[in-house]
């Protein structure tokens, strides 16, 4: 039997184009709603016996609906990713609803199951000052210690993502005093440039053996080609080892203690959010939650009547 009619297949292909173009997901964002959607249809095949066309994904019911997620919570799938998957297929269902003329309302109005928030994990004022120094110790080569220490000041010292410092091209150096950013869901954002990332690159730069054109990728991997985010993880797993670090000490940890220490500063919430490219505020509420734990801890170390 197949599980997925010519019509229905061709919506799909259809909705991810649309989220892909319209809506600026990344790659990776595509990838995982083909798979939770492909997913989905396939257990409903198999369920209802039949194969998933426009007519039968329009009369999916709430029924339908728990089976497929208490089979696939089954399966050892946590409620996050299960939550994740539900979202995915929630986003397909409306845009083919309005689409083909039918009422939702079956998979819209199921719930996703609750799941305790992960708190960001930031590194220390000085364990992220730490790192940064460490990572130079990591290779025999001068310009390649030279060219990590400047991206992981770049992801400390901008709020960088490893993927948006390791975008930047020729056209961008000497480092202006702020940068423009484009970073998720297309998401433009003016970040600040600080000195100390100005001067980093420019150490980088006057080490670096590969010529540098405008359309160039600003950080080299050894042969020459574009830097792999791999290698910046590889790195830091070495350094944060010698410092005795956890595993959480990762490239986007440093992003997270931009965030954290900004606030931690007095930086305005708001502010922290453009800095960061978030389009919704509540996503960087949750530093405030990491602040707040901070802070907790210091009080039951030191106060008296802790």
């Amino acid at each position: 039997m197949s599980l997925i009619s010519p019509q229905a297949r061709d919506a799909l292909q259809h909705w991810l184009e649309t989220q892909k173009s319209l809506k600026g997901a990344s790659e990776n964002t595509i990838k995982a709603y083909n798979a939770d959607t492909v997913d989905f249809i396939a257990f409903m095949a198999e369920y209802t016996g039949e194969t998933q066309g426009l007519a039968a994904l329009s009369r999916i019911t709430t029924r339908d609906m728990r089976a497929w997620m208490a089979a696939t919570r089954s399966t050892d799938v946590g409620a996050r990713s299960l939550a994740r998957k539900l979202s995915s297929v929630k986003s397909f269902y409306r845009w083919l609803a309005e689409r083909e003329g039918f009422e939702p309302t079956a998979v819209l109005t199921i719930r996703a199951p609750k799941f305790q928030k992960k708190l960001p994990r930031p590194l220390a004022i000085d364990a992220a000052k730490a790192m940064i120094d460490t990572v130079e110790l990591q290779t025999p080569h001068a310009w390649v210690a030279a060219r990590d220490s400047a991206v992981l000041t770049l992801l400390y010292g901008c709020g960088l993502r490893i993927s948006e410092a390791l975008g930047l091209t020729g056209a961008d150096v000497p480092l202006p005093d702020s940068l423009r950013i484009v970073g998720k869901g297309g998401k433009e954002r003016v970040v600040p440039v600080l000195p100390a990332a100005r001067d980093a690159v420019a150490s980088y730069l006057k080490l670096c053996p590969h010529p540098l054109e405008p359309t160039s990728p600003l950080f080299r991997g050894i042969r020459g080609g574009a830097l792999n985010p791999r290698a910046v993880q590889e790195v830091m797993s070495k350094a944060r080892m010698q410092l005795g670090l956890p595993a959480t000490a990762t490239p986007h940890a440093m992003r997270h203690s931009f965030a954290t220490h900004l606030l931690s500063a007095g930086g305005d919430l708001r502010s922290i959010q453009e800095l960061l490219g978030h389009a919704s505020l509540s996503t960087t509420q949750a530093y405030t939650a990491v602040d707040t734990a901070r802070l907790m801890e210091v009080y039951d170390r030191a106060h008296p009547k802790a």
